[in-house]
């Protein structure tokens, strides 16, 4: 069997990781998924991931001739991609975790790229998703919090201390709902698939009932539903339109969990946005094209892009 050039990727999420073997074309060569284990720890969320990108070291290097050329790894919180470091991840308990060093020494010294989980999904929907045509574009996924991932010609702006994109935590309702980060009226606490949820579950009195369940009952008529859907729309909208003015995206691309209920979100958010705007010109506002892969296939094209700007030795 002829070697296969191939790369680590590898997302590691709040309860779970996805990972591949990714070729230079772009194909999927192998693909695995594995929980975080983050019930014992961060310690162990951080072993988890070290032993599980080692075992796709050695599957890479039995199955298909060699051991990966480099490693991209996309994870959560903040991250200071320059150094490699996780610096901080409220979900798995993470401080200043030296990801990047970790996880070079342990697959024997390649190089490894480290990314914030949406500017890394973003890169993969602004170069082979959604925003492929697109030469500046924002990426939005609606799921537990709001994120963002501002795309310029193929790449991802992360700004001068790697907080650019951060949408979510801009104020579009002051004296709101108290949020993580110390403020009030974030866009996330009202228009998340958590806030959703949260909205919903005290109009319709069923603690269970979520996001998926306000969505299905929108599309029933049901009235209380619709308040709950369009307010946190109004949100979505007013927090989009602070974007545009100081960005001009050609496409506002949204993902997430709340993407996942197609026009029932896509057609009065459009509405909603085109209402707001004045002089600015109106983006198109299109679905993600990804899903949860989008992570994953971007830390892949980390990892290439890194081969690409190395010097040779």
């Amino acid at each position: 069997m002829k070697p296969v050039k191939h790369v680590i990727a590898l997302d590691v999420g709040g309860t779970g990781m996805k990972a591949a073997l990714i070729a230079g074309d772009g194909s999927l060569l192998h693909e695995a998924r594995r929980a975080t284990g983050r019930e014992r720890g961060p310690e162990a969320v951080v072993e988890t991931i070290l032993g599980f990108a080692a075992e796709l070291l050695a599957h890479g290097r039995e199955h298909f001739g060699r051991a990966a050329s480099a490693a991209g790894v996309a994870v959560p919180g903040i991250v200071d991609a320059e150094n490699g470091t996780a610096v901080y991840a409220a979900n798995l308990g993470w401080r200043d975790v030296p990801m990047r060093e970790l996880l070079s020494t342990r697959l024997g010294g390649i190089p490894v790229a480290l990314g914030h989980d949406v500017r890394t999904g973003g890169l993969a929907e602004g170069r082979i998703g959604a925003g492929r045509d697109a030469d500046r574009f924002l990426f939005v996924p609606l799921g537990t919090g709001i994120a963002g991932a501002i795309g310029l010609a193929g790449r991802i702006e992360a700004g001068a201390h790697g907080y650019a994109g951060e949408i979510g935590h801009i104020v579009v309702r002051p004296g709101g709902p108290a949020c993580g980060c110390g403020q009030y009226g974030c866009l996330e606490t009202l228009a998340s698939a958590s806030a959703v949820s949260r909205a919903w579950a005290a109009a319709s009195g069923d603690p269970d009932a979520d996001a998926a369940h306000c969505a299905k009952a929108v599309r029933s008529g049901d009235a209380r539903a619709r308040e709950v859907w369009l307010a946190a729309i109004g949100a979505l909208a007013d927090g989009l339109v602070t974007a545009i003015t100081l960005l001009d995206p050609r496409t506002v691309i949204i993902g997430g969990g709340l993407a996942e209920a197609g026009e029932t979100l896509f057609t009065p958010l459009r509405t909603a946005v085109e209402e707001r705007v004045t002089f600015q010109r109106l983006p198109e506002i299109v679905p993600a094209a990804l899903g949860d892969t989008a992570g994953c296939l971007g830390a892949g094209l980390l990892a290439w892009d890194l081969l690409a700007t190395e010097v040779p030795a």
